[in-house]
């Protein structure tokens, strides 16, 4: 149980600290050119919110855990693409995706209901 709150925790924590600082994150999607920055923005925060606190309650938890993985892969495509970049810029966003890679994993036992 205290698993799910932490996991789901951290998605309602990150989530919410988008929304505090919304206008300086939208504007850094517009700079990398996303279609509809605060759109997307206010969007994914929402998905990150609502099914964190879904998972950290079990209100439909594999749903929730499901639809937390995509999330997770969207924005780890999209937001951390190491491999544009070289150098210590690389190595930082590198081990964010990899840090992802493994709370994708978590969240696919989270999403099993046995």
């Amino acid at each position: 149980m205290l698993g799910f709150v932490l996991l789901g925790g951290v998605f309602v924590w990150a989530g919410a600290g988008h929304f505090l600082k919304f206008r300086t994150i939208a504007a850094q999607l517009a700079e990398r050119h996303f279609p509809f920055p605060a759109v997307l923005l206010a969007a994914g925060s929402s998905v990150e919110i609502i099914a964190g606190l879904c998972l950290a309650t079990g209100m439909g938890r594999p749903y929730a855990s499901l639809a937390l993985v995509v999330f997770t892969i969207a924005a780890s495509v999209m937001m951390l693409d190491f491999w544009r970049y070289s150098g210590p810029e690389r190595q930082g966003l590198r081990s964010a995706f990899t840090i992802n890679i493994a709370v994708i994993g978590g969240l696919l036992l989270a999403a099993n209901p046995h």
